[in-house]
């Protein structure tokens, strides 16, 4: 049953049957899968993405992504990338897939590396107004997870799943 539905989200409540065959309701979000992307210039700079979040109430460092928005996450991932940096991939590779919140919601987050960048248009929505972009060593990007300073849960994991891959690249590529 849907409790609510928004343009983004709905909050649904299904009926289950406990693991001890009782039942009992489960409330649950549904929304579009997600993506995120771990673009690396030719300088082996990454791209950041500095921008407001209201839940949190504080400004949030992390990497370009967001909803899927009934695209293919490849496509999503591409999409997302121009808009947010104004940079396009010729190479988009997944890293991995991970489940962010598996109690809260059955939306995925799809983890890409974009190489052979160049320059596209930056085309933000509405709610991105305020968003910077900052290209930063690889080096200085994985201190600032290890550090607590970038802590977005789909940056994380792409850039520790990334940080091998990035190191492993010969420079330019």
């Amino acid at each position: 049953m849907i409790l609510h539905e928004g343009p983004f989200v709905s909050l649904c409540r299904d009926e289950v049957i406990r693991p001890d065959g009782s039942p009992g309701m489960y409330d649950h979000v549904v929304v579009d899968d997600g993506v995120r992307v771990v673009a690396l210039d030719q300088q082996r700079c990454l791209a950041l993405v500095e921008d407001d979040f209201h839940l949190q109430r504080r400004r949030l460092l992390h990497l370009p992504g967001g909803g899927t928005e009934g695209q293919d996450p490849r496509a999503a991932a591409l999409r997302e990338l121009e808009e947010e940096t104004g940079a396009v991939a010729g190479e988009l590779r997944l890293l991995g897939v991970i489940d962010p919140l598996p109690a809260t919601t059955a939306a995925r987050t799809h983890l890409f590396l974009a190489t052979g960048l160049t320059s596209g248009t930056v085309n933000r929505d509405a709610t991105e107004a305020g968003m910077s972009v900052q290209w930063r060593p690889i080096p200085e990007v994985i201190r600032a997870v290890r550090e607590g300073v970038i802590t977005e849960a789909g940056s994380v994991a792409a850039l520790l799943l990334a940080e091998h891959v990035l190191q492993a690249m010969p420079p330019g590529g």
